[in-house]
This record gives C-alpha cells, sequence and structure tokens, in this order.
C-alpha cells in the first residue's frame, strides 16, 4: 500500500500547553500512523535488514530501495498532496524514519536527510514554479541536497565564505560546501552563500541548484566511521551561474530559513537515533536470552537486568520527547528548545544503548558477525550532525534562561 493513499485525520494542536498533553496521551499511535508504521517495518525487514550489513561493509548506496521507497510515497512524507507528497505530519515522519533506521542507520539517514532538509524545505520556503521543476518530481524516487557547512563554517554558520555575486539576471556562486548526504546521488541541491560576507548572518542566501551544473564538481566521497549506505561529499563551485528565480526565499534570508529547517531536521535526526537504539536493544535482548553462564541464560543475571533497564529506560524516555518535538512541529512557531531537546536526548541513548549493547554480547558485540558493532558507530554520527551534543546544550540553555527571565 502507498502512503499517499493512507487518508489522514492528524492532530493539528492550538498551542503549546495542548501540545504537550496530547503527546503525551500517544502512547497509542493513530490507526493511520500504525498503518504506516507496520509499512514501514515490512518493507525494512525485508528490503533493507537483510542487506544492511553489506551495504555497510562496501559504503554501497542502496539506489533499488530508495526507488522502492519513492514508489510507496517514503521521499515525500510531509509535502502537500498538491505536489506529490503524502501530506502527513512530523510524527508521522518520524515514526517512518525509526523504522527504516532500525534496519539500517544509514538508509535512515539517507530518508530523514531528504525529506526533512530537501523536500520539506522546498514546500515550506519555495515558490510555485520552484515546486513544480525542484519538488514535485523528488516525491517519488529522486533525491535532493543541503548544503550549508562548510569546512571552516559548522557550527559557525556566520563564517561562511561561499559567496554569490549578482551578474544582471544570474547569480555567480564560488566556494565549497562540506558534509552534503547524497551529494554525488542528489539531481538538485539548495545551497547557502553570503551576497556580503561583512553582514555575517545577515548576507546568508539560499539557492537552488539542478545538477549537473556547470562549474559545480563534486570531492571525494567520505569514508565514514558509520551510516556507509549514505554518500557524503563536499560541493565545489567554481563560477557557478544560477537564475535569479533560484533564489529560495529572500535575499539575506538564507539563515533563519536553514535554521527553522535545522528545528525540522533535528526531529529526522533524533527518530533516526531511535531506530538505531531499538535494534541495539533487540540485539542484546536477543543475546543475552540465548547465552548461557553459570548455567543459566544471562539475562538471569541482576548485572545484565540492571543494563538492559537503564537501555530501555533511555530509550523509552528519548522517544517521548521526539514524538513531543515532532508534535510541536504543527505549530506555527519556532521550535528550538524541543527539537534540540528531542535530538539531544535521542543521539545520546542511541550511544548508550548501542555502547551497553556490545557490553553485554562481550566479544561477540565487537565482531562483525554480530550488528551490535555497527549500531555503535552508526550512532555516533548522530550527536554530531545538525549540531553537535555541546552545541544543541547550549541552545538550549539559552532558550531556558530567555524562557525564564
Amino acid at each position: 500500500m502507498s502512503l499517499r493513499k493512507l487518508t489522514t485525520n492528524l492532530f493539528r494542536v492550538p498551542d503549546v500547553q495542548n501540545c504537550v498533553l496530547r503527546c503525551f496521551s500517544l502512547h497509542k499511535l493513530s490507526e493511520e500512523q500504525l498503518m504506516l508504521q507496520q509499512m514501514c517495518r515490512d518493507f525494512a525487514e525485508t528490503e533493507l535488514k537483510p542487506i544492511a550489513a553489506q551495504l555497510d561493509k562496501e559504503h554501497r548506496f542502496p539506489a533499488e530501495q530508495i526507488k522502492k521507497m519513492g514508489e510507496l510515497g517514503l521521499l515525500g512524507i510531509t509535502v502537500s498532496d498538491e505536489y506529490g507528497g503524502a501530506g502527513q505530519d512530523m510524527l508521522s515522519l518520524a515514526v517512518a524514519v525509526e523504522e527504516l533506521a532500525r534496519a539500517c542507520g544509514g538508509t535512515g539517514t539517507i530518508v530523514s536527510v531528504h525529506n526533512c532538509l530537501y523536500v520539506g524545505l522546498l514546500d515550506r520556503c519555495g515558490t510555485p514554479e520552484q515546486k513544480e521543476k525542484f519538488l514535485r518530481p523528488f516525491t517519488s524516487g529522486t533525491l535532493g541536497c543541503f548544503a550549508l557547512s562548510e569546512p571552516d563554517a559548522g557550527s559557525d554558520v556566520g563564517n561562511m565564505s561561499c559567496v554569490a555575486r549578482q551578474d544582471g539576471d544570474y547569480w555567480v556562486l564560488n566556494g565549497t560546501k562540506s558534509w552534503v548526504t547524497s551529494g554525488v546521488e542528489g539531481k538538485a541541491a539548495v545551497v547557502f552563500a553570503t551576497v556580503d560576507r561583512s553582514l555575517k548572518h545577515r548576507g546568508i542566501t539560499g539557492f537552488i541548484i539542478p545538477k549537473p551544473t556547470e562549474g559545480l564538481s563534486l570531492g571525494k566521497k567520505e569514508d565514514k566511521l558509520g551510516i556507509r549506505a549514505s554518500t557524503t561529499c563536499n560541493l565545489i563551485l567554481e563560477d557557478v551561474r544560477i537564475p535569479k528565480e533560484n533564489i529560495l526565499g529572500e535575499i539575506g534570508g538564507g539563515f533563519r530559513m536553514a535554521m527553522e529547517q535545522l528545528d525540522r531536521a533535528r526531529v529526522g535526526i533524533a527518530a533516526q537515533a531511535l531506530g538505531i537504539a531499538q535494534a541495539a536493544l533487540e540485539v542484546a535482548v536477543d543475546y543475552a536470552g540465548q547465552r548461557k553462564a553459570f548455567g543459566k541464560p544471562i539475562n538471569q543475571l541482576q548485572a545484565v537486568k540492571m543494563r538492559l533497564a537503564d537501555m530501555a529506560l533511555r530509550l523509552e524516555a528519548a522517544r517521548l520527547l521526539v514524538w513531543r518535538a515532532a508534535a510541536c512541529c504543527e505549530e506555527d512557531r519556532r521550535t528550538s528548545k524541543e527539537s534540540s531537546m528531542a535530538k539531544l536526548a535521542a543521539s545520546e541513548a542511541a550511544t548508550f544503548v548501542s555502547h551497553n549493547a556490545i557490553q553485554i554480547l562481550g566479544g561477540m558485540g565487537y565482531v562483525t558477525d554480530m550488528p551490535a558493532e555497527r549500531h555503535y558507530r552508526d550512532a555516533r554520527i548522530t550527536e554530531i550532525y545538525a549540531g553537535a551534543t555541546d552545541v544543541q546544550k547550549i541552545l538550549i540553555g539559552d532558550l531556558i534562561v530567555k524562557e525564564y527571565s
């Protein structure tokens, strides 16, 4: 069944209080969300889980599976149906990403970034003409990219050195963008450049660049610790000429636009972390029920039970925060605090759970015969991209100080 065929009556929260109350009542998903969850779980179990280890080992992009997910509607989950999307909400997206990442962390990354940082951004900020050209084709199997970071401008976005100068009806871009997910396979990219470096954040502007484009080249594919099914590379821009019609949003409005979209992207990453953590917990529980020591399964040992309890607690607590953040994304307001809390809690939970899974498996957790070591490697990136753990804590702290002042 295609996601586009699932009729929805998803909630729209009127205020923050109702958002929180509604979220904490979501111990059960709606019927439509349960159908989506089951569809993604079935797909992940049959199409992703059997090949996840091989994708990781070979650094292989799951092209065939991505095409099938496009046919199922999983590449435009929150995009309005007017442009070929499924018209679902962020909680539905979080549920889908968790199930996919539970089978393959790298594929979870591809789907999360595409939905949250490319089609989600175009759907929110694009003109009707831009949506027809750069959104509609990207909801059914074609991937897009999001290029914000640079070698010297990651957390410090205001230090951006990629520049854009106007030349008649065109803009000419020069610079290098780094850590671009699906940079190799993507057929278009939202690239952020500054029209005036002296303006810092106020000069940053978004541009839609089709691929291939003259002057745009790719750097090497990064050899990453984890999420190896997804490709990561630099985009190198040398006198790339883009028509003014390809400006996304307003000139100088790119920083705010990117930060607002990153609020949503952090929910997607948090959901990916949940999936990885869930998979690691399941591996640990299964192994502890089969491995015997001192004449009985090790899941009867108090130390193992306590470790499993801590793992499950971190995972379930993080899931509540992720669902709350996803629900708050339906509000007409910034959700930076909720999204950062969800991303922080879920990413730390993924690292904690996958670490402890290896401890429970012992030597078997350290070898590639079991998926525990892959889950650990996949988990680590969730504490880094879209704002590292320390950055999230600073952001949350600033918002708390303002809130209680």
